[in-house]
């Protein structure tokens, strides 16, 4: 029976839910979901596959040996378009676990304070909140649905002639005979019963929900949160610091009611939005969200090799040390304050990436390599990959072309030689050029297809077919005027 500590009772996706939805992906079949959006990268993908399963495993420990048991944490190398990025994000994905990307030479910059690593965490609570308050949001959007119903009936009630029978019949006849609302009685008697409130209501049920009533205006009441945006500035206050003012002053400032006239169909919206927040438990969320962030959080640092190396200069250089002894703490353990609550990162997956033309892994001060004992080379793309990345991955590049321009009434169809070009000029501009791996197939593709994407729909229709011909007019001059390719392509 699997065991989580700290487990949360209630509504709402616990970890121990949350474990038993993910229980059947074993390593293999990450690496199978995984294939599915990204090609090759093999080696790279178990080494995240097995981090994964290895997460899972530990949930199912008693809590005193889970607390021991520290996450692998994860440095790939590879250049720039190999994958890295979208396989970690891919990973979250698969189990529903919080994810957030940082740029590590952004804590190189001008006016950079140490303490603003921290915000790595808190980008990782808000996002696991969000997450969270999806899954609440699913649960409970039928009721809050149903509620909604109920007071727009009430608002157009409201709003049709009171004491006057006839003008009440002829707005429920006025929608047309095939609502499905028989308006023929046959005494007087049993006209004022059926024009009784209840029968009323069902026939307006009825309208509403077959959309009759969508246009038709409502008058209502909406409540305006204090705006404290322009009542704050304090300089030298950072941003986590200013939010959480923000937060405070919001709770202690009251409310207003406003009056406000909109068509039923917008009126939906906003009291379906209305109806969620009440029904939402925000505690419940919070405290599921800053489990969900400690157990399952992925942070993915990028561009760590720009912060590798010891012997500084002059520029952002100075600052490389400093910037892996800030993040240290972080990725070795340490107590986090969000706004909502304390958020331990001992837990937390850290995998971080970056090409290392310039340096290496070793380059990092020892205390930072120990708390990344893997690292997998992810390999550079070759013609073949950019192909396989045009065609195979779900939602693959082409297809996400062919759909948008059938919106157009523009049928593209790319043959198997006009793919072979594609990829094999996409490889040739990445060897003439800066590597910047798969990314290149979408500027090799926007221009191939400029001129389809202009034209449609105005002046071409029907079908269009992509083929080496097509490809090689589009793309030879470019090819070769390697100066011009290298500001075009």
């Amino acid at each position: 029976m699997a065991r989580v500590s700290r487990g949360i009772d209630g509504g709402g996706i616990s970890m121990q839910e949350t474990l038993i939805q993910i229980e059947d992906l074993t390593p293999g079949r990450i690496v199978e979901e995984l294939d599915r959006f990204i090609i090759g990268q093999i080696d790279a993908k178990k080494t995240v596959a097995i981090a994964l399963r290895n997460r899972m495993r530990r949930m199912r420990l008693e809590a005193s040996l889970q607390e021991e048991i520290n996450p692998k944490n994860i440095i790939m190398i590879g250049p720039t378009g190999v994958g890295k990025t979208e396989i970690a994000r891919r990973l979250a994905r698969l189990v529903k676990a919080p994810f957030v990307k940082v740029e590590a030479t952004k804590y190189t910059e001008v006016g950079y304070v140490g303490r603003d690593v921290e915000s790595m965490v808190r980008d990782l609570v808000e996002t696991a909140v969000n997450i969270i308050r999806k899954e609440h949001v699913r649960k409970i959007q039928p009721r809050a649905e149903k509620k909604v119903r109920e007071r727009l009936i009430d608002l157009l009630d409201r709003g049709l002639p009171t004491g006057d029978l006839e003008g009440r019949r002829r707005f429920i006849s006025g929608f047309g005979t095939d609502s499905n609302i028989v308006l023929e009685p046959e005494t007087e008697m049993e006209t004022e019963r059926e024009e009784s409130t209840s029968s009323l209501r069902n026939r307006l049920l009825v309208l509403l929900d077959e959309g009759r009533l969508d246009k038709r205006e409502v008058e209502f009441e909406v409540k305006v949160n204090a705006n404290v945006d322009g009542m704050i500035g304090v300089s030298g206050v950072d941003d986590h610091m200013m939010g959480n003012i923000k937060d405070m002053m919001e709770k202690v400032l009251p409310t207003r009611s406003k009056t406000t006239r909109m068509t039923v169909a917008e009126a939906r919206k906003v009291l379906v939005e209305e109806e969620l927040e009440k029904l939402l438990d925000q505690e419940k969320i919070q405290r599921q969200a800053v489990e969900r962030a400690e157990q399952l959080g992925i942070i993915f640092i990028d561009e760590i090799d720009k912060i590798a190396g010891r012997k500084g200069g002059s520029g952002p250089d100075v600052s490389r040390e400093g910037v892996q002894r800030d993040i240290l703490p972080i990725v070795e353990g340490s107590t986090v304050h969000t706004k909502y609550g304390l958020v331990r990162t001992d837990h937390i997956l850290f995998i971080a990436a970056g090409a290392f033309h310039m340096s290496k892994p070793s380059d990092l001060i020892p205390e930072l390599q120990g708390r990344f004992p893997l690292r997998v080379e992810l390999d550079p793309l070759n013609e073949d990959d950019f192909r396989r990345i045009l065609i195979e991955p779900r939602n693959s590049l082409i297809s996400q072309y062919v759909e948008l321009m059938k919106t157009d009434g523009v049928c593209l169809e790319f043959t198997d030689d006009g793919i072979t070009e594609l990829a094999g000029s996409a490889f040739q501009v990445n060897e003439k050029s800066e590597n910047i791996g798969a990314r290149r197939l979408h500027s090799i593709l926007e221009h191939v297809l400029e001129e389809v994407a202009f034209s449609a729909p105005d002046s071409m229709s029907g079908q269009v077919i992509i083929d080496r011909k097509y490809v090689l007019a589009r793309l030879n001059e470019l090819l070769e005027d390697q100066d011009l390719s290298r500001f075009i392509l």
